[in-house]
């Protein structure tokens, strides 16, 4: 709580539109509310109106403010996220994002704003809110792995990454021992929700250089090496917040039908005997390649419950398997899933929110990276780590064989031979899981915010 010796900041926060970074943007919201600090959190219309829907309960010290979205051509009236859109269409609300800046800076100008915590997409926002007197804050939810993989800022800016094939090696100015790195298909996909005016890697180097300061969604406990780096590759100061890891929350009541059918199917199964599979808000599949993934699930021969989205399941798939499986259509309730205690692994598309679910319940994962952000880095990441193991693919064109689906899931799972990956994960849940180190973390870097706003007289109201 609040000390009555400090004073109270002014925070905004302003995420980039997408699920994945909205949550621990709002995680984060949350501890510096209770910290005694005013929040205001900024997004468009549609993302505020759905996070008062979800969150009723966010206290009153977190204000959550709608600017307008802007229209940009070939950008849908009704898409103001990612997990509204295609792959193909992300670079249009890119566009978008940049001209909220004329709002977000009257924002800043006229509202006592001591410290704007933001993306990696705004990356004109750092040289506005200088100006105005406004400390500017980095939040990276990539964690420090792949933020060292994309290295200085300078080169980021020059265009390093000009070349696909650029991403597919580890970089030179990783010292340690590294596997992280890019796969071709991975890069081509990602390159499809790119702005070509300003692609996401110049936007990371502008942002990283004109902040004041970065904060990473990790812990040393966990990426020591990467976290060390990150101060020298970016001649500023880095600071881990911890995981943020989410608390289990009531995102469906106990008497939500779909819920209660579940919990029922679950409560019949052995203890960690059941796969947990999802691949994210985002991750669309080819026809040919679900297939491939829905066969490879199947031939496991383990129970499991299916999180499908995006992608419908082949025809006759949830009747054959109606013995095997549970098939979920629609959004989820993952956290409250992921802590049955009949769940004993997680096929994942490697988004670090995910895995930071999974671990805090010391669960180990099948890697099935959905290709786009930084998944490919953390499938290779954790695939190193031995907290879970990676389904191979075509380094090239990213297809596979159900077989290989249902040897990586039964290794995983089952077989004596992921018994050190089992054993590994589980051991990262008193990590992951600590709740009283992971606010640490976040007490030191309140700590830093307030120390900062009291010597910088300029940032007083």
């Amino acid at each position: 709580m609040a000390s009555e010796s400090k004073r109270s900041l002014h925070i905004a926060m302003f995420p980039w539109l997408a699920h994945g970074h909205i949550t621990p943007f709002l995680e984060l919201s949350k501890f510096l509310s209770l910290h005694g600090h005013a929040v205001s959190f900024l997004s468009t219309p549609k993302n505020i109106s759905r996070l008062a829907r979800a969150r009723p309960e966010l206290p009153p010290s977190i204000r959550l403010v709608s600017l307008p979205m802007p229209h940009v051509s070939n950008l849908p009236s009704s898409a103001e996220s990612t997990s509204d859109l295609d792959i193909d269409s992300v670079p249009y609300l890119k566009k978008a994002y940049d001209l909220l800046e004329p709002a977000l800076t009257r924002f800043l100008s006229g509202s006592g704003v001591d410290f704007v915590i933001h993306d990696f997409a705004s990356y004109w926002l750092p040289g506005a809110a200088a100006p105005l007197g406004v400390g500017s804050v980095f939040f990276s939810t990539i964690n420090a792995t792949s933020l060292a993989f994309l290295g200085p800022p300078s080169e980021l800016i020059s265009g390093r990454c000009n070349k696909p094939e650029d991403l597919t090696c580890v970089p030179e100015w990783i010292p340690y021992e590294s596997t992280a790195c890019f796969r071709l298909h991975e890069v081509l996909k990602h390159q499809r929700c790119m702005d070509e005016e300003v692609s996401d890697f110049c936007r990371f180097g502008h942002v990283i250089d004109g902040c004041d300061f970065v904060i990473v969604r990790s812990c040393r406990e966990f990426e020591s090496e990467p976290l060390s780096l990150l101060p020298e590759i970016f001649q500023k100061p880095v600071i881990p917040i911890g995981l943020v890891t989410p608390a289990i929350r009531e995102e469906v009541g106990d008497d939500d039908e779909k819920w209660k059918a579940l919990k029922s199917w679950l409560d019949t199964k052995r203890e960690k005997s059941v796969l947990y599979v999802a691949l994210g808000t985002e991750v669309i599949l080819s026809s040919e390649l679900m297939n491939e993934l829905a066969s490879g699930i199947e031939k496991s021969g383990l129970p499991f419950v299916w999180v499908v989205r995006n992608c419908p399941i082949p025809a006759g798939f949830e009747e054959r398997v109606s013995d095997q499986g549970f098939v979920w259509a629609g959004w989820a309730p993952q956290t409250r899933i992921l802590a049955h205690e009949a769940i004993g692994g997680f096929l994942t598309h490697c988004g670090w929110n995910s895995t930071i679910e999974a671990l805090s319940r010391g669960l180990p994962l099948v890697l099935f990276s959905g290709g786009s952000s930084d998944q490919g880095v953390m499938a290779r990441f954790l695939h190193e780590k031995r907290v879970g193991f990676e389904v191979p693919r075509d380094e090239v064109d990213g297809s596979f064989m159900g077989d290989v689906v249902a040897e990586s899931i039964r290794r995983v799972m089952v077989e004596r031979e992921g018994e050190p990956i089992r054993a590994t994960a589980w051991a990262m849940k008193e990590v992951f899981g600590d709740t009283e180190l992971q606010n640490k973390y976040l007490e030191e870097f309140a700590g830093i915010l307030e120390k900062g706003a009291t010597k910088d007289q300029k940032m007083v109201n």
